[in-house]
């Protein structure tokens, strides 16, 4: 049996549905005759972002791999130290890269999201709607 919102509620309840909605649906209502905005740029940029994260992190990885396989001169001491140097610029360099990639993300995120379909708020019942208080007096 589907049961209605309104009855099984008080009578004030059709006011303030949102409340004793039994299912998601009516928490979110499409704004009538809002048009959705076409996709643009941010959702090439969102399908190329793995790309570019993994090129840019081999990229690094490629960099490490060649510090290692390049001869140097000087002691083993010296050559340990320009290689860890470089390890050490390199990991930093792919933290850089990931969180660029990743801001990226959310701003592209953000714009798709905002270009979607409009939602109608739901009414904040104000508690002296009918008697607002004098101006300068405590509130409740």
């Amino acid at each position: 049996m589907v049961r209605t919102v309104s009855q099984d509620l008080p009578l004030d309840a059709d006011k303030h549905p949102i409340f004793y909605a039994p299912t998601m649906s009516p928490l979110f209502k499409k704004l009538p005759g809002f048009q959705k905005t076409p996709a643009g740029l941010e959702r090439q940029i969102l399908r190329r972002l793995p790309h570019v994260l993994w090129v840019g992190t081999l990229l690094a990885a490629i960099g490490a791999g060649l510090m290692r396989v390049l001869p140097w001169s000087g002691s083993e001491a010296e050559v340990l130290t320009r290689i860890t140097t470089v390890d050490i610029y390199l990991i930093s360099l792919v933290i850089l890269h990931w969180t660029a990639v990743f801001t990226v993300a959310i701003g592209a995120f953000i714009v798709m999201v905002m270009k979607g379909p409009a939602y109608v708020a739901d009414a904040y019942p104000l508690p002296d709607a009918e008697h607002p208080a004098p101006e300068g007096a405590p509130r409740s």
